[in-house]
């Protein structure tokens, strides 16, 4: 949803704006009540136009994998597919050009943390990549204007690639594997340009707030700095996946204000936590590669509808998706036990990504956030 500055009121400064003032803010029964709440949502055409062209990617890299030497690189298949929703609602003759960047970012990032794996890093400095790569990605995906999903395609697709030996061959691979299936979905997309709806006077596209290059550094920095402190967390406890940790902190913080991002952490928590559990429903049952291929289609197209409407809602389908795509990655080292680990991961990393958003809040963070719970108050 697209994010409107706050307006300033003559009588902020005698809002308290101390860092536990915006904890008490955000604990308030108001952000709760806030986070379930229905917004308006964008043009939907252009929406599930996006999960449709990434879930036919998905059908024909999926199969094509599956049924070659090479089915081990299913799950970099999956990730290059993802592409295809980006720049939905970039200007007509725009969105062919985001979607070949974005390409090679997500080929990048598989590159390079699988190329960590061939040169013997140990898993601390993964790790430590992992993180930066949180704030990268970030930075990237703001100042390009990519829009929707953001960095966490990307990162997740980092997160993936996290190995404890290759050779140069399966790096390579992989990295090809990731390619192709991300120039395919690129293809789509050009291919159904005319598709897209173009805005209206009523119904005009939503824009990400203009944010200066000192912004975007100081985002991009305090990400990473979060993002560190959750896989190293993630790690400790003994967690498989990290990378979930360190979604959920950057999802959390990407916005531009305490309040949603408060509302942020209350949905992708309660959200993730339905959407495993029907993972977990499906995995227990061990279906097929065609059945999870089905389901992550269907996912993916209504996925993309709802997430205009609440952020919670979309989550209770992108949380079976990814576990779905881990599982078809690693059938025999994934499953069920997969939807728990979700769970904590994505409640650690929300968690830890709101005390982080609150410590290195700026006084014109809290001043807003202040502003905005006082108009809310009943009277």
């Amino acid at each position: 949803m697209t994010e409107t500055p706050m307006p300033r009121d003559p009588e902020d400064s005698s809002l308290p704006m101390r860092r536990r003032d915006a904890m008490r803010h955000l604990l308030h029964m108001r952000r709760f009540e806030e986070s379930v709440k229905l917004g308006t949502p964008p043009p939907v055409r252009n929406s599930a136009l996006a999960g449709l062209q990434a879930a036919l990617a998905t059908a024909l890299c999926v199969p094509l994998f599956l049924f070659s030497p090479w089915a081990h690189l299913v799950g970099f298949a999956s990730l290059g597919a993802l592409v295809a929703l980006f720049g939905r609602f970039a200007p007509k003759r725009s969105r062919t050009g985001i979607v070949l960047q974005c390409a090679f970012w997500q080929t990048f990032g598989v590159f390079a943390m699988s190329a960590t794996a061939w040169l013997g890093w140990p898993r601390a400095a993964q790790l430590t990549l992992l993180a930066a790569s949180c704030g990268f990605y970030l930075l990237i995906s703001f100042r390009n204007r990519f829009g929707a999903p953001g960095p966490l395609i990307f990162i997740f697709a980092v997160g993936a690639s996290v190995a404890d030996t290759l050779d140069l061959a399966q790096v390579a691979e992989r990295s090809l594997a990731t390619a192709i299936a991300a120039t395919l979905a690129w293809l789509i997309c050009v291919a159904s340009e005319t598709l897209r709806h173009p805005p209206t006077p009523e119904r005009p596209f939503p824009k990400d707030p203009k944010r200066s290059p000192s912004e975007l550094r100081f985002m991009a920095a305090r990400v990473a700095i979060a993002a560190l402190i959750v896989v190293f967390a993630s790690h400790a406890l003994g967690l498989s996946h990290p990378a979930w940790a360190a979604m959920g902190a950057v999802a959390v913080m990407q916005g531009s204000h305490l309040h949603v991002s408060m509302h942020r952490a209350l949905q992708r928590m309660a959200g993730t936590m339905v959407g495993a559990a029907f993972a977990w429903l499906l995995l227990v049952q061990q279906p097929s590669a065609w059945l999870i291929l089905a389901v992550l289609a269907l996912l993916q197209v209504f996925t993309e509808i709802v997430i205009g409407v609440n952020y919670g809602l979309a989550q209770v389908l992108v949380t079976p998706m990814a576990l779905l795509m881990t599982h078809l990655a690693a059938p025999a080292a994934a499953g069920a036990a997969l939807a728990p680990e979700r769970v904590a991961d994505t409640l650690l990393g929300a968690l830890i990504g709101i005390v982080i958003a609150v410590a290195l809040s700026s006084i014109e963070d809290r001043r807003m956030l202040a502003h905005h719970h006082q108009k809310r108050l009943p009277g």
